[in-house]
């Protein structure tokens, strides 16, 4: 939260992209960033101090997809604009769901992916804190992380991070999320999936360390590039 207070940080990242979760409402983030050159800001949730933000840069241009089904919150759906191509881009928090356990946490992704599923025969790109890890797919007998993640390997879309490290699912080396902050307590909770044909020889990605990172969120940002 707060991105207001924390960007400078990640705009030195120079990105053409950025996906935040758990992000304030624009309005409080427009005032202070407005010195920063952005194409467009897009922000969706229903509490104002917590939803998700969508920033686009330089030669990238971002915009709500018409298909946007609120009533799955925290999927959304845009159109991503880069170098005359035309991308659907899935901005992902997979939060709890007050009303719903089937919704909840990658219970809303799982919802979202069938949902979408026109979509997905597209190039695509799913990315954000899925709330999910192989793990846990005891939890949940319909909509588990491999479940989830085998629906999108039958439409050519893979995680990056796995496709170019040949890491399983469930055995990760590298914490995306250290729980309350703590050290001794990390997890791989968020991803960057793309169709196969973005990802190529050139692609690339990075995962924030702790001491870089830690006093500002307890979630490491996904740093890919080349994705296109």
């Amino acid at each position: 939260m707060a991105f207001r207070k924390k960007y400078q940080k990640v705009m030195e990242l120079q990105p053409d992209l950025l996906v935040l979760q758990e992000c304030e409402h624009k309005t409080k983030l427009q005032e202070h960033l407005s010195t920063v050159e952005y194409n467009q800001l897009i922000w969706f949730g229903k509490n104002p101090h917590k939803g998700v933000a969508v920033l686009s840069f330089n030669h990238v241009e971002i915009a709500l997809s018409d298909q946007h089904n609120q009533e799955i919150d925290y999927v959304l759906p845009l159109k991503l604009y880069i170098d005359n191509r035309e991308i659907n881009l899935f901005a992902i928090w997979a939060m709890p769901h007050q009303e719903s356990r089937a919704l909840s946490y990658v219970g809303q992704v799982w919802a979202a992916i069938n949902y979408y599923t026109e979509l997905l025969d597209e190039d695509s790109i799913l990315i954000g804190d899925f709330n999910s890890n192989a793990m846990w797919d005891h939890k949940r007998k319909v909509g588990n992380h491999t479940q989830v993640m085998n629906f999108l390997n039958d439409r050519n879309i893979y995680s990056v991070y796995h496709q170019l490290t040949d890491i399983l699912h469930g055995e990760e080396d590298h914490p995306t999320l250290y729980l309350t902050k703590n050290i001794d307590k990390p997890y791989h909770m968020d991803y960057c999936c793309a169709s196969q044909r973005l990802i190529n020889h050139q692609t690339s990605i990075e995962i924030g360390v702790y001491q870089d990172w830690i006093k500002l969120s307890d979630h490491m940002p996904l740093i890919i590039d080349n994705i296109v």
